[in-house]
C-alpha cells in the first residue's frame, strides 16, 4: 500500500482512505473513490474542544461548488455558533444560507467570463455532534444513516435513515416539486431514463446551480445555448432550503454513516449498516467503498480488478464519485483539540488538508 498526501491510498489509484482517527465522541473512518475526470465530491471532519463537525459535499457540473463548500461551510458554521452562543437548528440554517449567498454572488460576478459556473452546484450534508445531540442539515441526496441496537442491551443492529433525499426519482419529491410549480406543465420531464426538473437535474435542493435559480438568466442567450430543450421559468425551479433537524443520541446509537449518493446508489442502508456492524473499525469506510465498487462492477458483468483498470472520466460510466465517513458514537467525551481532516481535493492533485486551525481562529 502506498502513501498518499500523508495518508493512505489503496491499490486502486483512484481511492484514498484514512483507516481510523479519533473525534470528540469516538472514532471515525474516512474513504473516497474518484470516478469523474475531476473529483466532484468533497468531505471533511473537524473536531473542536466542544463539538465534532462532519461535511459531505457532492458536486455536479464540475468541482467548483463542492470545493467552495469545503472552504466556507465550516467557517460559516463557526461564525454563527459564535454569534448565537452555541449550535442550534437556526445556526445550521444560517450557515447554509450564507454559503449559498456567497457562492451565488461569486457566480453572478464571474459567469460572463466563466460561463460554466452557472451550471455548477453541489449537494450538501452537514452533521454537528455536541454532547448528546446530533444536528443535521441536508440539501440533495447525500445521506446520513444511523446504526443502532433495535432493543437497548441486545446485539441486533438496525438501520435508521436520518435525512431525506431531495431527488425527483422519489415520488413524494416529484409531488412536492409539482405542487410548487402548478403553472408549469414542463417542470418535470422524463428524459434519459429518469425524471428531471426542466429535463436537466434530478436533485431538487442544492447549493449553487445559478441557472436554475435566476429567472432572468433563464431568458439569456447562454441559457438557450446550453439547454436548447429547456424552457424559461418565472421563479427558481430548485431551492437551497435545507432539511434541518436534531436527534438526541442515546446509548444504543452506535454509529452514523455519512456518504454521498455514490455509495447509496450501490448499497442499501441496511447492507451498509450490517457491514459496519460486522467488521473492525479500522478501514471500515474503505470497506464500504470497496463493497460499492464491487456492486457497480457486478452490474456491468466485470470484476473489481477490471474496474480498477478503467481511468477516471471513463469510470463515471460505471459509478459516481464516492465519499464515506463513518462516525462511531462511544458516548464518552474525549476533549479533542482543534483538528481538521479533509480528503484530497482530487486524487492526482496531492492537495489535502490535515491541520489544526484551518477554520477556527
Amino acid at each position: 500500500m502506498s502513501r498518499c498526501c500523508g495518508l493512505f491510498c489503496s491499490d486502486d489509484e483512484l481511492q484514498w482512505h484514512l483507516a481510523l482517527k479519533t473525534h470528540n465522541y469516538g472514532d471515525f473512518s474516512f474513504a473516497i473513490s474518484q470516478a469523474n475526470s475531476q473529483f466532484e465530491d468533497q468531505g471533511q471532519v473537524f473536531t473542536t474542544p466542544y463539538a465534532t463537525f462532519i461535511g459531505v459535499y457532492d458536486g455536479h457540473g464540475g468541482p467548483d461548488a463542492s470545493r467552495f463548500l469545503n472552504s466556507r461551510m465550516f467557517s460559516n458554521l463557526h461564525r454563527f455558533v459564535t454569534e448565537d452562543g452555541g449550535v442550534s437548528i437556526e445556526v445550521i440554517k444560517k450557515a447554509f444560507r450564507a454559503s449559498e449567498e456567497e457562492f451565488l454572488q461569486m457566480v453572478g460576478r464571474s459567469w460572463q467570463s466563466c460561463p460554466h459556473f452557472v451550471s455548477v452546484g453541489s449537494c450538501c450534508l452537514v452533521g454537528v455532534i455536541v454532547e448528546d445531540m446530533l444536528y443535521l442539515g441536508n440539501l440533495g441526496d447525500s445521506r446520513a444513516v444511523l446504526g443502532r441496537n433495535r432493543i437497548p442491551g441486545e446485539n441486533e443492529v438496525v438501520a435508521e435513515r436520518l435525512t431525506s433525499d431531495h431527488n425527483v426519482k422519489d415520488e413524494e419529491v416529484r409531488k412536492e416539486v409539482i405542487n410548487q410549480h402548478p403553472d408549469d406543465s414542463r417542470i418535470l420531464v422524463h428524459i434519459r431514463g429518469a425524471w428531471r426538473i426542466k429535463g436537466i437535474i434530478q436533485v431538487s435542493r442544492t447549493i449553487g446551480d445559478y441557472y436554475l435559480k435566476n429567472p432572468e438568466f433563464s431568458r439569456s442567450p447562454l441559457y438557450q445555448q446550453l439547454f436548447p430543450s429547456a424552457t424559461p421559468y418565472n421563479r427558481p425551479v430548485i431551492t437551497s432550503e435545507p432539511s434541518v433537524g436534531r436527534r438526541r443520541l442515546r446509548p444504543h446509537d452506535l454509529f452514523v454513516i455519512f456518504a454521498s449518493d455514490g455509495l447509496w446508489e450501490q448499497l442499501s442502508d441496511e447492507a451498509a449498516v450490517k457491514m459496519v456492524t460486522r467488521n473492525p473499525r479500522a478501514g471500515i469506510a474503505k470497506r464500504l467503498v470497496r463493497a460499492a465498487l464491487n456492486e457497480a462492477a457486478k452490474k456491468r458483468n466485470m470484476s473489481y480488478g477490471n474496474l480498477k483498470g478503467i481511468p477516471k472520466g471513463n469510470r463515471r460510466q460505471i459509478h459516481d464519485d464516492i465519499t464515506v465517513i463513518v462516525i462511531y458514537l462511544d458516548h464518552q467525551f474525549t476533549g479533542e483539540n482543534f483538528h481538521c481532516t479533509n480528503a484530497p481535493v482530487d486524487m492526482f492533485s496531492h492537495e489535502t488538508h490535515d491541520s489544526d486551525h484551518r477554520f477556527f481562529p
